[in-house]
C-alpha cells in the first residue's frame, strides 16, 4: 500500500491586501453616501448606504478570515484553515442578499409618497461611486486574474469583487437616472432604480452563495473530469481495477483526490505505477492526491 500527497499553496498575498482596500473604501464611501442621501433626499442612495455599511462589516470579517485561512495545519484542522475563506464568502453573500431585500422594501415604500430629489447631487455622488468602487473592483480583479492564471479560485475574493462590480453598475444606473430626473422631474425613477439595484444584487448574491455551497458540499470541481481520469488510470500497465475514487475542492483553489488501485500480484514496479498516477493527477489539476495501491488477492472493504 502506498500513499502520496503533493501540495499546492497558490493563495496570493495580494488577495488579503485587495480585501483590506475594499473594506476601507466601502466604509469611507458608506459615510459619504449617508450624508449625500440625506442631502439629496434620494431613497436609492440612502438604501445603498445602509447596504454598504453592512458590506463593510462583512468585508472586515472577510479580511480577518482570509488571514486565518493562511494558517498552517494543526492537530484539530488537519487540512489547515483554508475553508475559513469560504465561510466569509457565505457570510458576505447572505449580507448582500439581506441588504438587497432592505433596498427593495425601502424603494417600494417610497412610492407611497414620492418626494423631490436633488438630481444634480445624485449625479455627483454617482460619479464618485463609480470612481471609488471601480478602483476597488479593478484592484481585486487583478488578483482574480492572477489566481485564474494559476488555476485557482478564491471565493472570498470573488464574492467581494462581484459586490463591487454590482455597485459600479448600480451607480451607472443612478448616474443615468439622475440625468433623466433632471430633465423630466420623474422622481419615481429614484425608487425604481433602488428596486432594480436590489434585484441585481440579490440575484448575484444567491448565485455566488450556491457556488460556494458546492465547494462546502464537496462537489467535483468543474475543471475535473473523473471519468477521463479513471480511464487514464485503468490504462496504466499493471493496474486491473480503479475504485473508491473521490475528488473535491478544499477551498476553490486546492483540489483533493483519493483513489484505490488494484494491481496484479506479479507487478513488482509499484514505484513506477505510483509515479505514473501522480503525473496523471497533476495533468488533471489535482493538487493533493492520496493513492492506495492494493494487490489483486486482497478485497478492499471500501470498494463501492
Amino acid at each position: 500500500m502506498a500513499h502520496s500527497h503533493q501540495h499546492s499553496h497558490a493563495h496570493s498575498h495580494s488577495d488579503s491586501e485587495g480585501l483590506t482596500l475594499a473594506f476601507w473604501l466601502n466604509l469611507f464611501f458608506a459615510i459619504i453616501e449617508t450624508i449625500g442621501g440625506i442631502l439629496t433626499n434620494s431613497t436609492a442612495i440612502i438604501a445603498d448606504s445602509f447596504h454598504d455599511f453592512m458590506d463593510a462589516v462583512a468585508i472586515g470579517l472577510a479580511v480577518f478570515l482570509e488571514k486565518v485561512s493562511g494558517r498552517k495545519r494543526s492537530a484539530k484542522f488537519s487540512f489547515g484553515y483554508r475553508r475559513f475563506s469560504l465561510l466569509s464568502a457565505v457570510i458576505i453573500s447572505l449580507v448582500l442578499f439581506g441588504g438587497a431585500i432592505v433596498m427593495i422594501v425601502s424603494a417600494i415604500y417610497s412610492f407611497s409618497e414620492v418626494k423631490a430629489v436633488n438630481s444634480l447631487g445624485m449625479l455627483g455622488i454617482a460619479i464618485l461611486g463609480i470612481a471609488v468602487n471601480g478602483f476597488a473592483f479593478f484592484r481585486l480583479h487583478l488578483g482574480e486574474k492572477a489566481n485564474k492564471a494559476e488555476g485557482n479560485v478564491n471565493f472570498n475574493n470573488r464574492a467581494v469583487m462581484l459586490h463591487l462590480l454590482e455597485d459600479v453598475l448600480g451607480w451607472v444606473a443612478v448616474f443615468v437616472g439622475s440625468i433623466v430626473i433632471y430633465f423630466t422631474n420623474w422622481y419615481w425613477i429614484d425608487g425604481l432604480l433602488a428596486i432594480l439595484i436590489g434585484l441585481f444584487i440579490g440575484y448575484n448574491a444567491i448565485r455566488n452563495l450556491l457556488d460556494t455551497m458546492k465547494i462546502l458540499l464537496q462537489s467535483v470541481p468543474e475543471n475535473v473530469d473523473m471519468e477521463i481520469i479513471e480511464q487514464q488510470l485503468e490504462k496504466i500497465e499493471g493496474v486491473v481495477e480503479v475504485h473508491d475514487f473521490h475528488v473535491w475542492s478544499l477551498d476553490g483553489a486546492m483540489t483533493v483526490a483519493s483513489v484505490h488501485l488494484v494491481v496484479t500480484t506479479s507487478t513488482t514496479d509499484l514505484n513506477s505505477i505510483h509515479q505514473h498516477v501522480l503525473e496523471i493527477m497533476q495533468e488533471n489539476h489535482i493538487d493533493h492526491p492520496t493513492v492506495q495501491i492494493e494487490s489483486g488477492c486482497k478485497t478492499c472493504t471500501l470498494n463501492d
